[in-house]
């Protein structure tokens, strides 16, 4: 007689299930992550390819970018998160394990999905992706996770205000200390207003359509999206707001680049620079720095209805071809060239207005590319700083004695706002220029809040705007 026990017969194996959604947001997080992209140019193929193999609806594509959104603008707090989870140091966690820790986290917590679901569809996407040890570990992490909520959370990994309030507002609000720091220099005031700032840079941006004057008009962009998924601009006459989202490029004038997508920070910034008055001769307006493209077709149609032409200049081969697509609806005249603004081919003293819009650390876009956060640092602002002078030095050469430069970054951060103005003026590091303050904000009618002037800076939590800033100059000798 045998009397050993039994043995339990084995649980066949079984294959995890792939499951499109979060595949597809977990290879846009990868790709975020190992090829420095942005999340704005890899999902949208992404998603086109997935509905082309019947893969994906409507309902399916918001979920996927609402995984990979909010997992990015979060992944601040939620790395501290599962820092407190685990026992390890949270850089020991493979990027690829983490992305899968950092989607679940943000559907147990971010997200009305219910618990379970939120688990279970996180493991087995694990399984797929990592492997079945990984899972293992990916599931002990999340249900360590489920024992609190976000609010409960908070409390417990961010350090209390009154110890280290630039700390406890970077957890929070899940932005690097050094970017938190810098925001509140440049907005100044006490916690409502740099908490309402954050809190707005984890929005999720509306998407806002201009309809370039003489091509398009705000009228046939409503009729075109519907009443019910259409909102006027908040301060520019020319823009029309999504109110449901939806796909701009269904639409007739954006796909003949009558009208395009512009934040409406953006536009008031060209519309600005196009209305300050100038004397004698306004025929000849440069945008020095015009990729990708959406300033320049908007001063392109402006310039075109005064009979003025537009050179719309930019340094990267490949940016210059989208300034060419954006521009592509404007009625000629207007050139795009490949050339370097701060070694121009044009002759002092040509052009009378100019746009600059100079390269920057993008720290005013963060609600568009919420990974931009996590990849800067504060020593990217010491390479800019040159380019940003030089950029403006030259402009200045290039205006005529009475023409106007409008300098535009989508930064707040003060040492390329007004500190670069202000050195160039000066002449610091360079010859000083003959050139005076224009103040600006008369030529934003309507917009509050504005400062003290002469130059502007736009918040997203004042403006609903990109936190652009536009500095205006007149030559004056």
């Amino acid at each position: 007689m045998n009397d050993q026990p039994r043995r339990r017969p084995a649980k066949p194996h079984r294959r995890p299930k792939k499951d499109p959604v979060r595949f597809l947001a977990f290879e846009a997080l990868r790709a975020v992550d190992e090829r420095d992209a942005y999340a704005n140019l890899v999902l949208p193929p992404l998603l086109k390819k997935a509905r082309a193999k019947g893969d994906f609806d409507g309902r399916d594509a918001a979920l996927a970018t609402e995984l990979v959104y909010g997992t990015l603008r979060r992944q601040g707090t939620y790395d501290a998160i599962v820092a407190a989870c685990i026992d390890r140091p949270l850089r020991e966690v493979d990027p690829p394990v983490l992305d899968v820790l950092n989607m679940g986290v943000h559907q147990l917590l971010g997200t009305r999905i219910p618990t379970h679901a939120a688990v279970s569809a996180s493991v087995e996407l694990a399984r797929v992706v990592l492997g079945e040890g990984r899972a293992k570990f990916v599931n002990a992490v999340l249900r360590k996770v489920t024992a609190h909520d976000l609010d409960g959370w908070v409390e417990k990994v961010a350090p209390p205000y009154d110890e280290d309030a630039e700390d406890h507002l970077a957890v929070v609000h899940s932005h690097p200390r050094w970017i938190v720091s810098a925001l509140w220099d440049a907005l100044g005031g006490g916690r409502a207003g740099i908490e309402d700032l954050l809190e707005a840079d984890n929005e999720r941006p509306e998407v806002t359509l201009v309809a370039r004057p003489g091509r398009s008009t705000t009228e046939e962009l409503v009729k075109a999206l519907g009443e019910d998924n259409s909102l006027p601009g908040r301060w520019s006459p020319y823009a029309v707001r999504m109110a449901e989202g939806g796909e701009p490029g269904a639409l007739e004038a954006v796909r003949e680049s009558r009208a395009g997508v512009q934040d409406e920070g953006s536009q008031l910034v060209a519309a600005a620079l196009a209305a300050v008055p100038v004397e004698g001769r306004d025929s000849r307006w440069l945008d020095g720095c015009a990729g990708p493209g959406g300033k320049a077709a908007l001063l392109a149609a402006l310039a075109a209805e005064r009979g003025a032409t537009l050179l719309a200049a930019e340094k990267q081969p490949h940016r210059a071809r989208l300034v060419e697509r954006a521009l592509a609806g404007n009625p000629r005249p207007y050139q795009v060239i490949t050339a370097d603004g701060t070694r121009p081919p044009w002759l002092p003293g040509t052009f009378d207005r100019i746009l600059m819009d100079v390269p920057c650390s993008g720290l005013g876009a963060l609600r568009r590319r919420p990974e931009s956060r996590w990849r800067r640092r504060a020593e990217d602002l010491e390479a800019f700083a040159p380019l940003q002078r030089g950029l403006l030095r030259e402009a200045l050469k290039a205006v005529r004695v009475g023409g106007v430069v409008g300098y535009a970054t989508c930064s707040p951060h003060l040492a390329e706002t007004r500190v670069v103005v202000e050195d160039v003026l000066k002449g610091r590091g360079g010859e000083p220029v003959e050139a005076e303050w224009i103040d600006a904000r008369p030529l934003m009618p309507g917009v509050p809040a504005l400062g003290e002037g002469p130059d502007i800076q736009l918040w997203p939590h004042l403006h609903g705007t990109d936190a652009m800033y536009l500095a205006l100059l007149r030559r004056t000798g």
